[in-house]
């Protein structure tokens, strides 16, 4: 492939976004009471996740685009997350996230509660710079009651007509994992379109891959329309098996056994504890 020499503008970018070593760099990154955004699996940023846990990050406003399952169940159990502002929490046909349950069971988690729809459409209001989204599907249910940010009016176009608005999220960082960067700062998502309104709607974007690669992805007409513009990426470090046990397509598959293990042994403290110790301290496991 062309690997051609960077022009001004692109120079520019290279600088921009910052190629460090590790998922503990990019962690170092994220300051406490942060309003972070992950997205649903696959593709999970595990990596990133465990050097929060490392660096004892506290009262993280957890944003899950829409739904979340080991990462923040990991996130939570490490005591990083404060508030999360979710469509649902589970390891899905596994069973309940338990240390999520157990969070909400004892007072020590505040949730905002939402829907896979509206979290989607708050976020594009934030990519696209809109103060907030108009959304039809709440009226009549009881999110509504949960949320007083989430505001009934009337149809300015339709009289009696009402519909809700929803203030736009644009998270502090967005955190992703993916299959490959270039040293142009563009980033490789494959079908993944919901992580590239996250890194726009974001005030700053950390991502960990697979590989870093020197040619510019932008040429290779199969890359090119699935690319996180490098102009949204604050920083990139590789981080190989960084989604583990989520699965990285085309890298390696959701490791189910993994997560059936985890989902047994975290409904205790002292369970979780010796996961951490085996999995995530010192070190995120490459499995």
């Amino acid at each position: 492939m062309l690997i051609l020499d960077p022009t001004p503008i692109e120079a520019h970018f290279l600088r921009m976004t910052q190629y460090l070593n590790s998922a503990d760099d990019l962690a170092a990154l994220i300051p406490d009471g942060a309003q972070v955004a992950i997205a649903k699996p696959p593709l999970s940023p595990t990596a990133i996740a465990g050097a929060m846990i490392r660096r004892g990050i506290k009262d993280i406003h957890l944003i899950t685009s829409p739904t979340q399952a080991y990462v923040a169940d990991l996130l939570i159990g490490g005591g990083c997350i404060g508030l999360v502002e979710t469509s649902g929490v589970s390891l899905g046909e596994i069973g309940p996230a338990p240390r999520f349950v157990a969070a909400v069971k004892s007072g020590a988690l505040s949730i905002k509660d939402s829907t896979c729809p509206a979290v989607y459409a708050a976020l594009q209001a934030g990519e696209k710079g809109q103060p907030f989204a108009p959304l039809r599907g709440l009226i009549g249910s009881e999110v509504l009651a949960n949320r007083p940010d989430y505001k009934v009016i009337e149809n300015p176009f339709e009289p009696g007509d009402d519909i809700v608005l929803l203030p736009a999220i644009r998270p502090d960082f967005a955190i992703i994992h993916a299959a490959k960067a270039d040293r142009f700062g563009n980033v490789w998502v494959g079908g993944r379109h919901e992580l590239k309104s996250l890194a726009h709607a974001a005030k700053q974007t950390l991502i960990t891959v697979e590989e870093i690669v020197d040619e510019d992805l932008r040429l290779d007409e199969a890359c090119a329309p699935n690319l996180i513009s490098g102009l949204y990426v604050r920083a990139v470090a590789e981080a190989k098996q960084g989604a583990w046990p989520d699965a990285a397509p085309g890298h390696y598959p959701f490791d189910e056994d993994a997560v059936i293990a985890y989902g047994a042994q975290a409904r205790t403290e002292e369970g979780f504890d010796t996961w951490l110790n085996d999995h995530i301290l010192p070190a995120v496991a490459a499995e």
